[in-house]
């Protein structure tokens, strides 16, 4: 994995200095498990990473009320005070994951979250865990 997030730091980095206003960029798996980030420190990464996990569940039973629905989640925007929060689905059981200030550009965001993962989906997939463990 240490490769990996290698080589994703680059494409992070990308997108959050494309953004303005881009605080923090993180990779995720579906469990919550950071697999890289930038722009934030590791204690920061893993407190976002272990919420949208919870989040992408949520995400996933409401969808499965809509009648077309296959139940997965493809992006949520959560607007706060002082800012956005971004969670888009990134290849099989891998996230992707922003926050970003208040005078974001929504639209762009949006679009170079689509880019980054049409990119680099391969990156950003997450093999399923066997027995506890992550796939080796």
């Amino acid at each position: 994995m240490i490769k990996q997030q290698a080589n994703m730091d680059w494409m992070l980095k990308d997108l959050a200095e494309g953004v303005p206003q881009t605080r923090n960029v993180v990779v995720l798996s579906a469990d919550g498990l950071r697999m890289a980030q930038y722009g934030a420190d590791n204690d920061t990464a893993d407190r976002l990473a272990a919420a949208c996990a919870g989040l992408q569940s949520l995400a996933g039973a409401v969808a499965t009320e809509l009648p077309h629905s296959d139940g997965r989640m493809r992006l949520v925007v959560i607007e706060m005070d002082g800012g956005f929060f971004y969670l888009m689905a990134a290849g099989e059981g891998a996230y992707l994951a922003v926050l970003a200030d208040e005078g974001v550009d929504a639209g762009l965001m949006g679009q170079r979250m689509r880019d980054l993962v049409l990119r680099i989906g391969e990156h950003l997939s997450s093999p399923p865990r066997q027995d506890g463990q992550g796939a080796r």
